[in-house]
């Protein structure tokens, strides 16, 4: 039997080596669909080497989430079936299947379904790296160790970039195989990776296999340490929420994930609004073939406007990666109970991959038909999105210690808290009907849990400190929080 290792930051190093797939599939596509050998190879015009049609191209590019939507929906009945552990691992065998078809295309057809295929990887590990990392990490750093997903998506796109930059000096089909067939690496190392990694607790749970649902408990919290209290706590909590059917990285556990949200959405709005506004008004036509021959590229400008713009792009980017990015992967996980939550995740990542199929597919197109009139769409789409995060999505103020213990309202939230608390903040009888406890009365438990646990780890110093008597005093401690 393969040695398993329980350090918390191993395991999400490993698993989100599936998100890593999602950016080089990215830059794969992105880096070289303006190359001459892809251009040239998949020509479908009359003029050479001006490549796909815009919207055969939106085609490609979508074929990739459209894979993934299907495989989204999919993947909470496989994990739920075959455990998060060996559902990442079939993720991982599938990205293989797609790369060596992607690499090997002779035609536009063979590249979409290989594209398809790696979109079916995708979606199964969009969904499942969350869940899995969700259900191993402590509740003080599950926030930053889910939005490593993000994290390790961002570092596809950089390294899959520089490898499609490098070998864009090749000639020929080659400038476009070589990537291709290089994204089957990390694929590789995932797959293998994970044989090393316990499964979910929580799915063991679900499964009766109560004694290697402890002993994952013991390798992850208790560090070894069986009698440690934080482990009986957490299984029992498992077991009670189970009987009753309830069962940015540096930042994102210190306030909570509603705020980083609304920050991010209403940044995002606002460079996209100002990308709209420049090139409406310094912008001009280039022409119907677009610039340097790019039709996609619609709109032209110089100077100052254009170091605008470029500049507008980058702070989008560095609003999105620090706020929606990871928490996008985060929240999800947290909000449902144990018995749906592969299920549940899955359904909300395929709607993540549903819009970036449409994204895919009709951007292209938008760009060449109303210009810079795409951003303006976008930017409502984030005016919305600030709205709906600020009425509808339960998270956090930041962590007070002032907070009236008195004051039921303060408590639910989900950075710091433990998966089966999350259910109860949704089920408050003193909340609105549907919905629970409002959006803007929730704050952050982050500093309790994180407090919970040092107190855990000064418990193994000496046998004094794991005495019954230590034991009552940290339960005592707890429900004291939770009043």
């Amino acid at each position: 039997m393969v040695k398993q290792y329980g350090n918390i930051y191993l395991i999400a190093g490993i698993s989100v080596i599936g998100g890593a797939l999602f950016g080089f599939d990215i830059s794969s596509m992105s880096a070289i669909i303006a190359g001459k050998g892809y251009l040239c190879y998949f020509n479908q015009g009359d003029e050479p080497c001006l490549g796909p049609r815009s919207e055969v191209q939106g085609g490609i590019t979508a074929s990739m989430a459209g894979g993934s939507w299907l495989a989204s929906l999919c993947s909470g009945f496989l994990a739920d079936r075959i455990g998060r552990k060996k559902a990442i691992m079939t993720a991982a065998v599938i990205w293989v299947i797609g790369s060596i078809i992607v690499s090997a295309s002779q035609n536009i057809a063979m590249l979409i379904v290989g594209r398809v295929i790696n979109g079916f990887s995708v979606g199964i590990a969009s969904a499942q790296v969350p869940v899995y990392i969700t259900e191993l990490a402590p509740p003080a750093k599950r926030g930053r160790l889910v939005g490593m997903q993000q994290w390790a998506i961002t570092w596809g796109i950089l390294i899959m970039f520089f490898i499609s930059y490098g070998c864009s000096f090749l000639n020929g089909p080659t400038a476009f195989r070589v990537p291709w067939a290089l994204q089957m690496i990390p694929a590789i190392i995932l797959f293998f990776g994970m044989m090393i990694l316990p499964e979910s607790p929580r799915w063991l749970a679900t499964k009766n296999r109560w004694e290697e649902c402890e002993q994952v408990l013991v390798l992850t919290l208790g560090k070894g340490e069986s009698n440690s209290p934080l482990v009986a706590d957490e299984l029992k909590d498992i077991k009670e929420w189970l009987e009753i059917e309830l069962p940015a990285l540096l930042f994102v556990d210190k306030i909570g994930r509603r705020p980083t949200l609304l920050f991010g959405s209403t940044f995002m709005m606002i460079w996209l609004f100002a990308n709209a506004g420049l090139l409406a008004t310094y912008g001009t036509d280039p022409g119907p073939n677009g610039v340097g021959g790019i039709k996609e590229a619609s709109v032209e400008v110089s100077g100052a406007a254009s170091k605008a713009v470029i500049a507008c792009s980058y702070l989008f980017v560095a609003s999105f990666a620090p706020t929606w990015g990871p928490v996008s992967w985060i929240y999800p996980p947290e909000l449902y109970p144990n018995k749906i939550r592969s299920k549940a995740v899955a359904l909300a990542t395929s709607g993540n991959w549903a819009f970036n199929f449409a994204l895919g597919y009709f951007v292209p197109i938008a760009f060449v038909t109303i210009k810079w009139k795409t951003y303006v769409i976008f930017g409502v789409f984030c005016l919305a999105m600030t709205i709906h995060v600020f009425f509808l999505f339960v998270s956090s103020a930041s962590d007070r210690d002032e907070i009236n213990p008195a004051d039921n309202s303060s408590q639910p939230e989900t950075a710091g808290k433990r998966l089966e608390d999350v259910t109860a903040m949704f089920e408050d009888p003193h909340g609105i009907k549907y919905i629970g406890t409002p959006a803007w009365k929730t704050r952050s438990a982050t500093s309790r849990a994180s407090r919970l646990e040092h107190e855990e780890g000064g418990m193994h110093s000496s046998d004094e400190d794991s005495s019954p008597e230590r034991k009552e005093k940290y339960d005592e401690n707890e429900k004291k929080e939770n009043v």
